[in-house]
């Protein structure tokens, strides 16, 4: 028997082929399903008919009748008009939580409007744990590439009498295969998924180390969340020409070859990051500083946070 060809359509009514069904597309379509689930519930608690919701929205009633149903292809500016019109937050359509029947987003809701006493309070309560006892003596060193991390983490390791950990050498260690090939094969997923398990594989098997990590891995939320609240971080800070001198001066011509705008990029990506680098609980400035002037800096810095 010759394969059934499944067609859906688009928000315009045009038939547009559907994908083979894979673990991943079974996801995806029970994401768009509790999605128009929630659109469907949200216009029923109003009273207002599909009619009503697609003039209030400018969105077409046969496209909203799709996206009700589960079907159809979800447009984030078209979703937004919707939410819009329904006088929802875009989030509460989309988020892992319902708004209507998730304690999560009461209480997230009610911290959004708390004062600073009571934040405090409520985080006293939710995280009892006092975060010196969990951090141990695990000492964490992060910045953008070719801030010194590794030298001065060695370093600062073999000062203190603490092994020191490169994160990339145990996530390759671990894969048995060196962290571009990680790359290629499973995608920045895959390897962010290795980098969390590498984190979790040194919290549990050591109370003292000094660990370098890669510069990105401020940009997931929940890996960096765990990073703060295991090891004491220590942000190693220079300027955007130094960054790019030390690399170079390591032999490494990739940040500049063939990318006249390599500069400017690193700017940028020092620039969108310099909020999440400013959490940790200090900050080594290495710009213009000879290596033992930095290291100097590196161990007042640990004694003045008395994790040793």
């Amino acid at each position: 028997m010759g394969a059934v060809k499944n067609e859906i359509t688009n928000f315009r009514g045009e038939l547009v082929p559907d994908r083979q069904s894979t673990p991943e597309s079974q996801d995806v379509d029970a994401f768009v399903a509790a999605v128009g689930e929630r659109v469907r519930r949200a216009r029923q608690r109003k009273g207002i008919a599909r009619r009503v919701l697609s003039e209030l929205s400018g969105v077409s009633q046969r496209y909203l009748a799709q996206l009700e149903n589960g079907g159809g292809n979800i447009s984030i500016a078209l979703l937004f008009r919707v939410a819009n019109a329904l006088d929802h937050r875009v989030e509460w359509l989309v988020g892992e939580e319902d708004p209507w029947g998730s304690e999560v987003v009461k209480v997230a809701e009610l911290f959004r409007t708390a004062t600073g006493e009571q934040r405090q309070r409520v985080m006293q309560i939710l995280d009892p744990g006092r975060p010196a006892q969990l951090r141990r003596q695990r000492i964490c060193l992060i910045g953008l590439r070719g801030a010194g991390k590794s030298t001065l983490g060695r370093l600062l390791g073999a000062k203190l009498g603490f092994a020191f950990v490169e994160l990339n050498r145990d996530i390759e260690a671990q894969s048995g295969m060196p962290v571009e090939e990680v790359m290629a094969l499973y995608g920045l997923e895959g390897y962010r998924r290795l980098e969390r398990q590498a984190l979790e594989r040194i919290v549990a098997t050591s109370d003292s180390l000094v660990l370098a990590v890669a510069g990105g891995i401020v940009s997931e939320p929940e890996t960096f969340g765990f990073l703060l609240r295991n090891f004491h971080t220590i942000w190693l800070k220079a300027t955007p020409e130094e960054h790019m001198g030390r690399v170079r001066a390591q032999g490494d011509e990739r940040p500049m070859a063939g990318n006249p705008k390599a500069m400017d990029e690193l700017k940028s990506i020092l620039t969108s990051r310099e909020v999440l680098y400013a959490k940790a609980e200090g900050i080594v400035n290495t710009s213009g500083r000879t290596l033992e002037e930095s290291l100097d800096d590196l161990v007042g810095t640990v004694r003045k946070l008395a994790i040793v």
